[in-house]
């Protein structure tokens, strides 16, 4: 029995589908409203249902699923040289039907609830980072102009903030000082909300074995461990580490023609977050280690900073994906080794 491919584009409100009937050959469409698209699923022979890779795609995916059919995430500038002339609706879900039944198309893990609730508190906490720092910048050059230079630092112009202010409170009006006070207060609200999140994703830390596991890796620390277990879900989703480092935009972008290749800076694809936590954990390492691993030295030798810190958050990225896909934990002085043909690969390779 042929299975049914669905392409199916969300929306808020209404949602689009493209379908083949297997028995007729007839090329169906149709519009459902919200509160329509589970009771169609729902009366339907198990198929296989594609959509794209945007908002609530992973809540929608975990309904559909649960209705015993086969759900396939596609990410959208994957489904976009599908869409042959102008985009709407009815041409989104026909480039998502065509997509998925491309050979070689890759599909996004489809993620529970439980990784999307920490990736939602990395979320929360980047933008509490990006207001604080907004806030703090502003208030700086704020008093930069009244001739009052903080120090470097945000913690270092938190501690002396209050002094400036007492010293401002006879040369600027009433109305200007008290909502400098209300910005330092709010300063320090930011604060406590961003460490109330990192407090949150600890106590989840210490209850998963692969974030503890993975904090072990030099350069891996709480934020980078979750935000890589919330991401990955099911690490043997990627077949390799390589496929993965390459997932994250940690590999160099190719141009070529006429047989020739030409290398050119890393792509920046996939997750934008997860990659910059690697990079300054890359960095953190480069700026602490006394003693680098011989081939970090043999690389600070003949290329810039940056590139080594690239290519130690690939190594890093390489060694997560191997610690979750295999289940070990990590041994500093570790060798990978190919197994010898015709002999069973050792438990845990």
């Amino acid at each position: 029995m042929k299975v049914t491919t669905f392409g199916l584009d969300l929306a808020k409100s209404v949602f689009q589908l493209h379908w083949v009937d297997t028995a007729t050959g007839e090329v169906c469409r149709r519009r459902l409203r919200r509160e329509q698209v589970l009771p169609f699923f729902a009366n339907r022979e198990p198929a296989v249902v594609a959509m794209e890779a945007c908002g609530s795609a992973h809540y929608w995916g975990r309904q559909v699923r649960a209705l015993g059919h086969e759900v396939k995430l596609i990410a959208a500038q994957l489904v976009r040289p599908f869409v042959p002339t102008n985009k709407t609706d009815a041409a989104d879900a026909r480039a998502i039907w065509e997509a998925v039944q491309r050979p070689q198309m890759r599909f996004v893990a489809l993620k529970d609830e439980g990784q999307q609730s920490v990736l939602a508190l990395h979320r929360m906490r980047e933008q509490l980072v990006k207001a604080r720092t907004m806030q703090s910048n502003q208030l700086r050059g704020l008093l930069y102009e009244f001739g009052v230079v903080l120090p470097v630092g945000r913690e270092r112009a938190l501690l002396v903030l209050p002094d400036k202010l007492e010293q401002l409170a006879s040369r600027l009006p009433a109305m200007l000082l008290t909502m400098l006070e209300r910005q330092q207060a709010r300063l320090a609200e930011l604060t406590k909300d961003i460490v109330a999140i990192e407090l949150r994703l600890k106590g989840w830390a210490k209850t998963n074995a692969p974030s503890r596991r993975l904090q072990d890796i030099p350069g891996v620390g709480l934020l980078t461990a979750t935000a890589a277990v919330a991401m990955i879900g099911e690490a043997k989703h990627f077949r390799s580490g390589r496929e993965f480092a390459a997932c994250l935009g940690l590999v160099p972008r190719q141009s070529g023609t006429g047989g020739r290749v030409k290398l050119l800076g890393i792509s920046k694809r996939g997750d934008v977050y997860l990659r910059t936590l690697l990079i300054h954990g890359a960095r953190a390492v480069l700026n602490r280690r006394r003693e680098p691993e011989p081939w970090l030295q043999k690389l600070l030798a003949r290329r810039p900073p940056n590139v080594v810190a690239v290519a130690l958050a690939n190594k890093m990225a390489r060694r997560i994906w191997a610690l979750l896909a295999h289940g070990r934990t990590y041994e500093p002085g570790y060798v990978s080794t190919r197994p010898v043909r015709g002999q069973p690969v050792p438990q845990g390779h």
